[in-house]
């Protein structure tokens, strides 16, 4: 590792700690030339799948496109940025784990409603109205009662 102060190639670490759920190591650096202290981070590099468009194109993963729409969802709802950024990381966990090279978009988005239902289930019927594309109130109103009943199954509709 290089200095990122006087550039040597001769750095000690002085402390490690697993960080963001133990998917990322910080470390603590002291450089043997100019005794300066500095931190980097580790993460392992996942490649994500590839998303297969409707329309047959495929994509590069993008995390950002994710974070987007979640956030719209969940725009005026009492949700930490914390718990977003933990449902987005499940959600690529969840999508890694396929160990599938290309994925439809339409599983992208059922684990985004997945995780949303157990989020906030107000943001969990604003993004299913927009994926799958209701048409009128009865829609709505349909998606709602089947959210009551599991609910009240504990989750079994």
């Amino acid at each position: 590792m290089h200095c990122p102060f006087c550039g040597t190639h001769e750095t000690k670490v002085v402390d490690s700690r697993l960080v963001a759920e133990g998917q990322q190591i910080r470390r603590r650096r002291e450089c043997i030339s100019c005794h300066e202290r500095f931190t980097t981070y580790e993460t392992a590099e996942l490649l994500m799948p590839r998303v297969i468009k409707n329309d047959g194109t495929r994509q590069p993963f993008d995390e950002d496109k994710l974070r987007a729409g979640i956030q719209r969802a969940l725009e005026k709802r009492p949700v930490s940025i914390e718990e977003i950024e933990a449902c987005i990381t499940r959600i690529k966990q969840r999508l890694r784990a396929t160990g599938e090279r290309e994925l439809p978009s339409r599983e992208v988005g059922e684990a985004v409603m997945l995780e949303l239902q157990k989020l906030d289930q107000v943001a969990y019927v604003r993004f299913a109205s927009v994926y799958r594309s209701f048409q009128d109130i009865n829609e709505f109103r349909e998606e709602i009662e089947r959210l009551s009943t599991s609910d009240k199954t504990g989750g079994q509709a």
